[in-house]
C-alpha cells in the first residue's frame, strides 16, 4: 500500500537571485529526489553581501516564476525578507519543515559569514524556530563550471536527507543552524567534516574610479572576479548621478587562520558543516579584561 503521508516541505532561498545557477541546480536536485514538496522564495536580483538586512520602510512585491516541480516567487527584497515572507503563511499556505539558503557562488567561511546574505537567509529561519541550512560553493575563477553547482547539490543530498530525518524525529537541535561549504572540486570531495567558524577574512579598501564599470566586480566570495556562469546576467548599475565621486571596493590583503576551522578544512577538500548561532559574544579573555577595567571607570 502506498504511503499517503504528505511530503515534507522545503523552502529554498538565496542571495544571488532567483535566476542564479546555484539555486536552480539545488531546486532541480531536490525536485528530482521526489521526497519533498519544494517552495522557492528568492530575491528577484543579486543581493550578495547584504548580511541580515531587512526591508522596513516600504512594502515588497512577489512575482510568480515558473520553476519545474516547485512553487516559486521572485521577491523584491533581501534574503532575510524572502525567508520571513516565505515562512509567514502570507505567501505560501504551508510552513516549511526546513529552509535551505543557497547554493551561493563563493564560499562563506570565517568572518565573511557576517557579511553573507546566504547565511542571513538561513539565520532568519533560525530566528523563527525553523531548522535551516546555508550552502555555499567555493567558486574559483578558471577552475569552476556552472555544472559544479549540480554536483555540489547532489553531494549535499544525503546531508539534507539526514537533517530531514532529525526534524521528523523532533531531534534537530533548536539552538543552531548549519552552514555548509562545498570545495571547488565538489565531485572529488573528501566527505563531510564538522568544523567551527574561523577568523579568515579578505581585507577591503576603496579605490576611486571614473565610471561604475571601470573595475572588476566583487564576487559573492568577496574576491575580485571577472567571470560569471554563461547565461547569468547581473545588473550592477546603481544610477549614480553626474558630478558624484565614484568609489569601488578592492581587496587589499587577506588573513587566513591556520586553526582547524571552516576555511582551512574547506581548502583541504572537505564539505564543511559548521553549526552556527546568532549571538555575538566576545572571547572570554575580552570579557575578563573589561570586567576589571569597568570597575576602575569613574562615574
Amino acid at each position: 500500500m502506498a504511503d499517503s503521508a504528505p511530503k515534507p516541505v522545503i523552502m529554498v532561498t538565496n542571495d544571488d537571485g532567483i535566476d542564479a545557477p546555484g539555486i536552480r541546480a539545488l531546486v532541480q536536485v531536490l525536485v528530482s529526489a521526489n521526497r519533498y514538496h519544494i517552495l522557492v522564495c528568492a530575491p528577484d536580483s543579486e543581493k550578495s553581501a547584504v548580511s541580515h538586512s531587512i526591508t522596513w520602510l516600504h512594502p515588497i512585491s512577489a512575482k510568480h516564476v515558473e520553476i519545474e516541480g516547485a512553487t516559486a516567487y521572485a521577491v523584491s527584497g533581501t534574503p532575510a525578507d524572502c525567508t520571513s515572507l516565505g515562512i509567514s503563511q502570507a505567501l505560501f499556505h504551508a510552513i516549511p519543515d526546513l529552509v535551505i539558503s543557497g547554493i551561493n557562488m563563493g564560499s562563506n567561511c570565517g568572518y565573511h559569514i557576517v557579511y553573507s546574505g546566504t547565511v542571513g537567509g538561513a539565520r532568519e529561519a533560525f530566528f523563527n524556530d525553523i531548522p535551516s541550512i546555508s550552502i555555499s560553493y567555493d567558486w574559483v575563477r578558471g577552475q569552476s563550471d556552472v555544472h559544479d553547482f549540480k554536483l555540489g547539490a547532489e553531494a549535499c543530498l544525503p546531508l539534507i536527507s539526514a537533517v530531514m530525518m532529525e526534524i521528523k524525529n523532533d531531534s534537530f537541535p533548536k539552538r543552531c543552524f548549519l552552514n555548509v561549504d562545498l570545495p571547488t572540486d565538489a565531485v572529488n570531495h573528501k566527505g563531510y567534516k564538522l568544523t567551527k567558524q574561523g577568523t579568515s577574512i579578505f581585507k577591503m579598501g576603496w579605490k576611486q574610479v571614473s565610471s561604475e564599470r571601470q573595475e572588476q566586480r566583487m564576487s559573492s566570495a568577496m574576491t575580485m572576479e571577472t567571470d560569471t556562469p554563461a547565461g547569468y546576467d547581473i545588473n550592477l548599475s546603481s544610477n549614480i548621478s553626474s558630478g558624484h565621486l565614484i568609489f569601488k571596493r578592492e581587496v587589499k590583503n587577506s588573513f587566513i587562520d591556520n586553526e582547524d576551522t571552516d576555511y582551512k578544512t574547506l581548502k583541504e577538500g572537505y564539505i564543511t558543516v559548521t553549526p552556527l548561532g546568532a549571538l555575538s559574544r566576545a572571547e572570554t579573555e575580552c570579557e575578563t579584561y573589561f570586567k576589571d577595567w569597568l570597575q576602575n571607570v569613574a562615574f
